[in-house]
């Protein structure tokens, strides 16, 4: 049984008449209550290259497609294939609203090339969240039980992430400090790792290796918060900017009255790596900013460069594939009704992809990288 001190109980009673009331009007569709700014208009064309197996008689893909909300407005889109003309459906799957354009090649003879030109204005979302103005809920509606239970394929929770939340936090606090001790104990304890990545959100590669890419990470704070009682997800889109791995995904977490709050664990991880390994900067100048990247992180923060395009773990795709999935990074595809191996071309050690992305992004202003200029930092110092 968890302990709690007497001013926790007291604040947690406080916290809990607070949000009684309000307990009702909670649900997971809330739109993001972040402060908006810096909006950027990004031209995006983004092309999925697909070699089937020799002989392949249907090749069905299915390619996120990106809608607007409060941290996006996306504009006019065009979808086009080469060599076979195809003309996709668009279908939303019913467990999370997410949305997908469905090819279906018949005998395709080589690679398939599918591309889709859009424009997309998004914008930096800063939660800057007070702690003590987050409220604790003693039961959540049950429309916030997908985002709360455990999962067989991605944010899996069982008794071995129960206890290990246990250890993490001994005791029970405020929702927001029980999650930063969460991310502590990834960004201490773990290594990000491409050669050795699940690709898949799981919570359990990274429960056993202690290592992973962002979905790895994210996958594993997603079950840990689970564990402590709160509904969290894993949300994947993309960076917008030229790299070898176009996807990368983020942790939120609902937290009333602040609603979905992103989290970005492993990109703070690296980018306070690098402060850290950095002998160019004075003891104190690097104690500032690593403070900052912290403080950054554990308020709440989006970049005006990362595109959402999913939101949650192990669903049914709309039409229905041969299985359920732990995630779509960029696209899901199947020949014959056999999945074709997720590509990761960030793992240097891997020659070959059944499938391949290509992709280019026009800004109409310069946009930084937030996790590697540190200037960014200066709003979050304290």
């Amino acid at each position: 049984m968890r302990r709690f001190s007497v001013s926790c109980v007291l604040y947690l009673a406080f916290a809990s008449v607070a949000c009684g009331a309000e307990t009702e009007s909670l649900h997971p569709a809330q739109d993001y209550r972040a402060k908006r700014s810096e909006p950027v208009q990004h031209d995006v064309d983004f092309s999925i290259v697909v070699t089937p197996p020799y002989h392949t008689h249907k090749l069905q893909v299915w390619v996120p497609v990106p809608q607007t909300s409060a941290g996006q407005e996306i504009g006019s889109s065009e979808w086009s294939t080469f060599p076979l003309d195809v003309t996709p459906t668009i279908h939303v799957e019913p467990k999370y609203g997410n949305k997908f354009a469905y090819f279906e090649f018949d005998d395709p003879q080589g690679a398939q090339i599918i591309r889709h030109r859009f424009q997309a204005k998004v914008w930096q979302l800063d939660w800057k969240i007070d702690p003590l103005q987050v409220r604790t809920v003693d039961s959540w509606p049950t429309a916030f039980d997908k985002y709360r239970g455990g999962e067989s394929q991605a944010v899996v929770v069982d008794e071995r992430f129960s206890k290990l939340a246990e250890e993490v936090v001994p005791t029970l606090g405020n929702p927001l400090d029980n999650m930063e001790s969460i991310m502590d104990y990834v960004i201490r304890d773990f290594r990000y790792d491409h050669v050795d990545a699940s690709l898949q959100a799981s919570s359990l590669h990274a429960l056993t290796n202690r290592h992973g890419h962002c979905s790895d990470y994210h996958g594993f704070c997603a079950s840990m918060g689970r564990a402590l009682g709160y509904p969290t997800r894993v949300t994947y889109g993309l960076s917008l900017f030229p790299k070898n791995s176009p996807s990368h995904c983020k942790l939120e977490a609902f937290l009333p009255p602040y609603g979905w709050v992103s989290f970005d664990v492993s990109e703070t991880q690296k980018l306070m790596a690098s402060i850290q390994q950095d002998e160019m900067i004075g003891a104190e100048e690097k104690n500032q900013l690593l403070a900052a990247a912290k403080n950054r992180l554990t308020s709440g923060f989006r970049e005006n460069a990362w595109l959402l395009q999913t939101q949650g773990t192990d669903y049914e795709l709309a039409p229905k594939a041969s299985r359920p999935v732990p995630v779509v990074r960029t696209a899901y595809v199947e020949a014959d009704g056999v999945p074709l191996p997720e590509p990761d071309p960030a793992n240097v050690e891997k020659k070959e992809f059944a499938w391949m992305t290509a992709h280019k992004y026009v800004a109409d202003r310069e946009v930084v990288n937030s996790f590697k200029d540190r200037e960014t930092l200066n709003a979050y110092t304290k």
